[in-house]
């Protein structure tokens, strides 16, 4: 898991908005873990702050080809080039003062963006970054546009630009997203449009910070008064305006996004459809950004972000120490309150040996679904062996459980479980556990 990151020290840059023409600054400052990244509007009276998340992506009918948010009456235009870099260099927290309505356009591109990030100097916080990984297919489309998100160990876009014109051919374009791929295949590639589309757009009352210069504009047979940095530099941009939109969400994500065709519009429709698969797993008691470190106790609260199970079927009170992917050691409370001794030896109430099993195998959960690699998943009990039961366990006794992983494989993990009362084993049983998505619970 890498650490959240922030800027060194404050870092200036000025230039003009490629829609409104106007000149801008911009103040760049180093902010806390967990702010994340905030604009500050210092030429509004109140000065507000809007938070670059999905939450605030303004959708004004009107407004092309760019990725804006706002809050109240304010609004700050063209984010995306900015907010890749951010993405790009992993920078996760940042307050942004800006005096005007958009971002400058620099060159077209994030690379200025980028030179001066690296130049100011980035560093490490000492909160974690908290990811959130596909777990199911997503689609959106649009008039023949569309993306495609499948679960992916990393972050890989694969996008296809296919216009009818004679220049602007049908391009494919995949990347393996790091740092370092980033900077050298997609931060310099500049954004671009036809001829016929530039001249559209100035009608409107957009792109009046626009030239040759800071945009390719594609003529009937050439470039114009430009040259390409890459022979399919065209789809490269796609691909750093779509990591710039995926970074609305907040956090990083890791899957592999299929685009063809897409615009802004539809990347920011993905990234809401990638918060509802959040959400919808997390109803479920799954929850992907609990922070969890080897050794630590998980209380109840906890653990229902771990586990599904509920009242009165959840039979882990407390894990008392941990060893993510490999080892945990938790406690069961038992008390005359729990509903199996109404009818279980009602006389005498004994707690069912096959319950003594469930919680073993519930720390084993535990113990498995804590690994990043399996957070958010299910683990499922498919077969016991070797159970053996030593001692009565009744109404006051405190069971100490301890779960060991000791065989794993890609979809299935053996685990023995002891549990033990006043230090006496009452019951031990090798445990075998699959994995599951969630939408197992759907």
């Amino acid at each position: 898991m890498r650490k959240q990151k922030t800027i060194k020290k404050e870092i200036l840059i000025e230039g003009v908005g490629l829609h409104t023409g106007k000149k801008v600054h911009l103040k760049f400052k180093p902010a806390p873990i967990n702010t994340g990244i905030c604009f500050v509007r210092t030429d509004l009276a109140h000065k507000p702050i809007i938070k670059a998340d999905i939450q605030n992506v303004f959708k004004e009918k009107g407004v092309a080809r760019c990725t804006p948010i706002g809050a109240g009456e304010a609004t700050i235009y063209t984010i995306e080039h900015l907010m890749s870099i951010l993405s790009g260099l992993e920078i996760s927290n940042l307050m942004i003062e800006i005096d005007g309505a958009e971002i400058p356009g620099l060159d077209g591109s994030g690379i200025e963006f980028l030179k001066k990030f690296k130049e100011g100097g980035i560093e490490e916080q000492p909160d974690h970054v908290k990811y959130f990984d596909i777990k199911e297919p997503i689609c959106v489309f649009s008039q023949g546009a569309s993306i495609y998100a499948v679960p992916y160990e990393g972050l890989k876009i694969s996008y296809v630009l296919d216009y009818d014109h004679p220049v602007l051919r049908s391009q494919f374009f995949s990347l393996e997203v790091n740092q370092k791929n980033f900077e050298e295949q997609v931060a310099s590639c500049r954004t671009f449009c036809l001829e016929s589309e530039a001249e559209q757009l100035k009608s409107l009352g957009f792109g009046k910070g626009a030239n040759y210069q800071n945009t390719l504009v594609v003529g009937q047979d050439e470039i114009i008064e430009n040259e390409l940095r890459f022979e399919d530099e065209f789809a490269r941009h796609k691909v750093l305006d779509l990591i710039g939109d995926l970074y609305l969400l907040g956090f990083p994500v890791r899957g592999h996004f299929y685009a063809i065709k897409s615009g802004h519009a539809l990347n920011v429709e993905m990234v809401e459809k990638i918060l509802n698969q959040k959400k919808r797993y997390e109803e479920k008691g799954l929850v992907f950004d609990l922070k969890i470190d080897n050794g630590q106790e998980l209380d109840i609260t906890a653990i229902m972000k771990i586990l599904p199970h509920r009242y009165p079927f959840l039979l882990v009170d407390r894990v008392l120490d941990l060893e993510k992917g490999k080892r945990a050691v938790g406690v069961k409370n038992v008390t005359i309150n729990d509903g199996f001794f109404t009818g279980h030896f009602p006389t005498r109430p004994v707690m069912p040996g096959v319950l003594m099993v469930e919680a073993m195998a519930q720390l084993a959960g535990i113990a498995v679904l804590t690994h990043d690699q399996n957070r958010g998943k299910l683990a499922l009990f498919m077969s016991v062996d070797n159970v053996k039961f030593r001692k009565v366990v009744e109404p006051g006794d405190q069971l100490l459980m301890e779960a060991v992983v000791t065989k794993e494989r890609s979809r299935i993990v053996i685990a023995h479980g002891e549990s033990k009362v006043n230090g006496v084993v009452v019951a031990e049983a090798d445990i075998t556990l699959s994995f599951a998505d969630g939408a197992y619970l759907d």
